[in-house]
């Protein structure tokens, strides 16, 4: 217990990081996934192609690649960032490929005759699909989704190879200190299961409320 207690902002400070990193890589997957299934239905080819590159590409990279692609690469670029914004990203984008097939795969459930209707009454792919499909797409998504964000937050766990504060992160210096590896490790084990447990509940009441009855 004594590894917890003597060492508490540590481990606040790699916990605070991880769910930092879960948050802003979950919107901006979450943003980035809507985007690119709406590129994989839309009447419009270069957009089903862009679509269909984006998620077979990263859905086919390791994410560690990816990590080094952005954090390594974009720099030669002239593009710097802190780290943390450069292991935002990189989740991010990964996830945004699982989204983006999740959301897909609930928009494939909506029967064609409803968006067959919305046009006959003269409203736009775009006001189709966020009016009229999404919506019950939605109900549909709810739990792969969650699973997708849970995983994303164990991901997280890549960051700290690069230099960016989080949970897994804080063995280093506990190791340094002559904590017990194995304790310092049960307790980044409990810090990970506060964050994914609290994801789970989140989307656990999303989907009693708007889930599809099974």
């Amino acid at each position: 217990m004594n590894v917890l207690t003597d060492n508490l902002s540590l481990y606040g400070d790699g916990l605070l990081g991880t769910v930092e990193l879960t948050v802003y890589a979950s919107l901006l997957a979450l943003v980035l996934g809507f985007v690119m299934a709406s590129f994989r239905v839309a009447p419009v080819g270069s957009l089903r192609v862009f679509g269909t590159v984006w998620v077979t590409v990263l859905r086919n990279t390791p994410l560690t690649l990816l990590f080094f692609a952005v954090l390594l690469g974009l720099p030669r670029f002239g593009v710097v960032l802190p780290f943390e914004l450069f292991a935002v990203l990189a989740l991010g984008c990964y996830t945004s490929a699982f989204i983006c097939e999740a959301l897909r795969s609930g928009i494939n459930t909506v029967p064609t005759g409803q968006g067959e209707a919305a046009r006959s009454l003269g409203m736009t792919f775009a006001q189709t699909l966020s009016l009229v499909v999404l919506p019950q797409a939605f109900r549909s998504v709810i739990p792969p989704v969650g699973s997708t964000l849970i995983a994303l937050a164990k991901n997280s766990a890549i960051a700290g190879s690069f230099s960016v504060t989080e949970l897994l992160g804080t063995y280093k210096p506990l190791n340094e200190l002559g904590y017990s590896v194995i304790w310092s490790f049960i307790w980044i084990a409990v810090g990970y299961l506060i964050v994914t447990l609290s994801i789970s509940a989140i989307f656990n009441v999303l989907e009693k409320r708007w889930g599809v009855p099974r």
